[in-house]
């Protein structure tokens, strides 16, 4: 094990990952307070992994609706074909709507 300051391993730090690579174990302090170890990375193993669901495990069943087409409206959202959504507010007449946007005060004046 071997015990650096913070401020070596900066320095030199291509030099402590080559001797963590080889398989030291490198302490990094700060204020002579352990803050970090630096050491080799196992391995990842390289089995092949099965096909399949997991061993004790039960084997996943689609259900025979998943099969049956879908209804044009759900396939119309699908495809991105938005249907014109009804307005839920009952427009005014014309004349309200002209009364509505005049305001006392406001506006070019007369």
């Amino acid at each position: 094990m071997i015990k650096v300051n913070v401020f070596e391993v900066k320095a030199k730090l291509s030099e402590y990952l080559d001797r963590a690579a080889r398989g030291d174990r490198i302490v990094i302090y700060r204020h002579n307070k352990p803050v970090a170890e630096l050491r080799a990375v196992e391995e990842a193993r390289t089995e092949p992994r099965p096909i399949g669901p997991l061993p004790g495990r039960p084997a996943f069943k689609v259900p025979a609706s998943f099969f049956k087409p879908l209804p044009d409206d759900e396939l119309d959202l699908w495809e991105g074909i938005e249907k014109p959504r009804a307005s839920t507010r009952a427009k005014a007449p014309r004349a309200q709507r002209r009364e509505r946007k005049r305001r006392p005060g406001r506006g070019r004046a007369r």
